[in-house]
């Protein structure tokens, strides 16, 4: 897996002269966009009901591991209530054309697909105009101290971890959040136990697979969160959770919890922990959250 390099930083403004393609002679038109490469869920604008010159003003970021060879794809699509949703153009933005930091505007003519030779690609399909920027994320600067150790008081585990200056901290704005959950120890089902975890942020959450008929899960899965400002205060929870390889009635219960402040993240730059499980009899979960700035 590699690691991510930096954030992109896109704001989809507006839409002219977009093609029809409802009955009334209009369109129901949203744009579609991620990067080359990417296995995450596309993201997408709100739906623009009869509109063919649509106006936006929507922003995404979106987590960019290979400046030189991946592009943003751009894909505009007419809604349909019933049905597959029409596509009305498309177009590519490699992203060594973006500058970093500073905002640029693209004016882009609309595409059938990426391939030169297709006549149909020399009809119009309007224009999508887009404000794009590079964010590279900073070298990381917080490095261990010393090895591993263990927490007498907690009787886990954690690499200690030299702290940045109050300089640093208080400018931590835009970065990148990675939480890579390892596995679990001693987690144990009253009907199943087929663990699993849950990440849950911001109203978002991620699920790892599920690891059958086992106590000790190993995972070794990595989630991004790209946020506009540090999540000093702010927590996130992990939750490892079982379910039934078949459907029935309480298929699915929780093996227990934890809740970690991320302003110690934030601080350190850097965790990697073994926590114990509330609600859990032994359960602990192995733990790694990065915080890398812009």
């Amino acid at each position: 897996m590699k690691k991510p390099v930096g954030i992109i930083h896109v704001k989809v403004i507006r839409a002219h002269k977009l093609p029809k393609r409802d009955l009334l002679g209009t369109s129901d038109p949203y744009v579609q966009l991620r990067l080359s490469g990417e296995k995450l869920p596309a993201k997408r604008t709100t739906v623009k009901m009869n509109n063919l010159n649509p106006e936006w003003n929507e922003s995404f970021n979106l987590t960019v591991k290979d400046l030189q060879s991946q592009v943003l794809e751009l894909h505009v699509y007419d809604w349909d209530k019933f049905g597959p949703h029409d596509k009305l153009g498309m177009q590519v933005v490699p992203l060594t054309l973006i500058s970093s930091h500073e905002p640029k505007e693209f004016i882009l003519n609309l595409v059938r697909n990426q391939n030169l030779n297709d006549p149909h690609n020399k009809k119009p399909r309007g224009q999508l105009t887009v404000e794009l920027s590079y964010h590279p994320l900073k070298e990381d600067s917080h490095r261990l101290s010393r090895p591993l150790e263990r927490h007498e008081s907690q009787g886990i585990e954690s690499e200690v971890i030299e702290r940045p200056n109050e300089e640093d901290l208080n400018s931590c704005q835009a970065g990148l959040l990675l939480v890579t959950v390892q596995g679990a120890e001693d987690v144990e089902g009253k009907r199943h136990t087929n663990p699993y975890a849950l990440v849950m942020f911001r109203g978002e959450e991620r699920k790892t697979k599920s690891v059958k008929r086992s106590r000790d899960p190993c995972w070794n899965e990595e989630f991004q969160f790209v946020l506009e400002e540090a999540p000093l205060k702010e927590e996130i929870r992990i939750q490892v959770m079982s379910k039934r390889t078949k459907f029935c009635f309480r298929s699915k219960e929780s093996l227990g919890y934890v809740d970690i402040n991320l302003s110690d993240v934030v601080f350190n730059g850097h965790i990697n922990e073994k926590f114990n499980l509330i609600n859990s009899r032994n359960g602990v979960i192995h733990v790694e959250i990065r915080w890398e700035m812009t």
